[in-house]
C-alpha cells in the first residue's frame, strides 16, 4: 500500500516572515533601553511596518538583564516583535499573510525603508535585512544542505509526491534545474545534475566496455543510462522502491531517458529488490563484477560512526568488496565536502574491512546541490605482495 498526492491548486494563505538586525551602541546617546523618547520613536517605526495607519502595541515586556521584548498586532493579521539587548543588538521580526500566488502587504521596499530609518534613529553602524522567508506555501522551497545550512530553492511546482513502503518521494520543478528528486526530503538528483552521475562512474577514467557493473540504488535511472552508452557486457541494478523507479520513468526524463521502460534488455536488468539479500546470495555463489556502483544513501551525519546508518554502510562495503574482482573498482558518493569529520570516520571504516583496501576521492560541484560533493573511489590491494593495480597509484585520500 502507498499513498500518492497529486496536487491540484487549493486556497492557501502562506506567512511570510521578515528579519531586521541592528547594532547599536550600548553605551552611546541612542540606546533605546535608556532613552524613553529613542524607545517611543522606535516602537513607532516597528508599528508602522507592519500596518501603514499604525498598529497596536502592548506593553513592553522588560527582561532584566536580558533586555526588553515588545510585541505588536496590526487589523490586518500581521505582527511583530521588537526585541532588544542590552549588548546592543535589537532585532525586528515581522510576519504577515497573503494569499498563494500573492505578495504580502509588506514589500521588500517597506522593510528596506523601515531598516533605513531604524539605522539612522539608533546611529547604527551595521544592520541586516533577511529576505522574506514564506512559511506554509504550498510549493515549499527550502531544503536544508549536509552541514545544516538552509537553501531557499526556486521551486514553482510539487510535481509528484507519494509515501512509498520505505521513504516519502517528491520531484518538485525547478525552472533552474528542472525536475528533482527528493527521497524524505533529501535532494537526490535534478535534471541538472549530469555531474554527479559521471563523477559516480570516474569522470571518464574508467573503461566500461565489455565489463560487469552492479548498481545499488539508482532508481532515477542515471547511472543505468549513461551506463548503457558504453557498451559495458552486463548491467545489474538492485533498487528496493517500484515507486522511486515508476516516479523517474514519467517525471525525470531528463536523468533516466528511456533505459527503465524496459527493466531487462539486452545487457542490463532492474531487480527490484532489496540489495542485502540479493549481495549475500552473490556472495554464496561466488558472482562478482568488475565495478560496483553504490548509490544508495550518503555518508551519515554523526559524532561517532555507530547506529543502525553506519551498520548499514559497514554491511554494503563488506559485501561490496566480497563481491568485487580482485582488479575491480568500487565507487560511492561520500557527502558534503564540509563534512569533513563524517568523511574521516568513513575512511577510517575502510580500515576494518575484511580484505585490504585503498582509495581516492574527488570533489565535484553538483549543481542542484548548492555544496561540493565528495566521491568515492575504492580497490583492493593484493594481501601478498601489497601492490595496488597499476593504473591506481594514487595517495591515499588523495584527490
Amino acid at each position: 500500500m502507498f499513498f500518492a498526492v497529486f496536487y491540484t491548486h487549493t486556497h492557501i494563505m502562506p506567512a511570510f516572515h521578515t528579519l531586521l538586525d541592528f547594532q547599536f551602541e550600548p553605551g552611546g546617546p541612542k540606546n533605546p533601553l535608556r532613552d524613553q523618547a529613542v524607545y517611543s520613536d522606535l516602537c513607532a517605526l516597528v508599528s508602522g511596518l507592519v500596518q501603514s495607519s499604525g498598529a497596536s502595541s502592548l506593553p513592553p515586556v522588560s527582561l532584566g538583564d536580558s533586555g526588553s521584548l515588545g510585541i505588536f498586532t496590526a487589523e490586518n493579521g500581521s505582527h511583530a516583535t521588537l526585541r532588544i539587548y542590552p549588548q546592543g543588538l535589537l532585532t525586528v521580526d515581522a510576519e504577515m499573510w497573503a494569499a498563494e500566488g500573492e505578495q504580502p502587504s509588506i514589500t521588500a521596499e517597506h522593510v528596506a525603508s523601515a531598516q533605513q530609518k531604524i539605522s539612522e534613529l539608533l546611529g547604527c553602524k551595521k544592520s541586516k535585512r533577511f529576505p522574506f522567508i514564506k512559511r506554509g506555501a504550498r510549493v515549499d522551497p527550502y531544503v536544508p544542505t549536509a552541514d545544516n545550512k538552509l537553501i531557499e530553492y526556486d521551486f514553482d511546482e510539487v510535481v509528484y509526491e507519494a509515501d512509498s513502503p520505505y521513504q516519502n518521494i517528491k520531484i518538485m520543478h525547478s525552472p533552474q534545474f528542472g525536475n528533482m528528486l527528493l527521497l524524505d526530503n533529501d535532494p537526490n538528483l535534478a535534471e541538472s545534475d549530469i555531474a554527479y552521475t559521471r563523477a559516480i562512474l570516474g569522470n571518464g577514467r574508467e573503461d566500461f566496455n565489455g565489463k560487469t557493473v552492479l548498481i545499488l540504488g539508482g532508481g532515477d535511472g542515471g547511472i543505468l543510462h549513461e551506463l548503457r552508452q558504453v557498451s559495458p557486457k552486463w548491467v545489474t541494478m538492485l533498487e528496493i522502491d517500484q515507486l522511486v523507479i515508476n516516479a523517474a520513468i514519467k517525471h525525470l526524463p531528463g536523468i533516466c531517458h528511456d533505459s527503465m521502460d524496459q527493466l531487462k534488455g539486452h545487457n542490463y536488468e532492474v531487480l527490484v529488490e532489496d540489495c542485502i539479500p540479493v549481495l549475500e546470495k552473490y556472495v554464496q555463489e561466488g558472482t562478482m563484477f568488475d565495478f560496483v556502483i553504490n548509490d544508495l544513501t550518503a555518508i551519515p551525519i554523526s559524532t561517532q560512526p555507530v547506529g543502525d546508518s553506519w551498520d548499514f554502510l559497514r554491511k554494503i562495503l563488506d559485501f561490496s568488496m566480497q563481491v568485487l574482482k580482485p582488479t575491480g573498482r568500487y565507487y560511492t558518493q561520500g557527502n558534503g565536502a564540509n563534512m569533513v569529520d563524517a568523511l574521516k570516520m568513513y575512511e577510517g571504516q575502510l580500515d576494518k574491512l575484511s580484505c585490504k583496501v585503498d582509495f581516492s576521492k574527488e570533489t565535484v560541484c553538483v549543481p542542484s546541490y548548492h555544496e561540493l560533493w565528495v566521491f568515492y573511489r575504492i580497490w583492493k590491494v593484493d594481501a601478498a605482495s601489497g601492490c595496488k593495480d597499476k593504473d591506481m597509484q594514487a595517495t591515499n585520500g588523495s584527490t
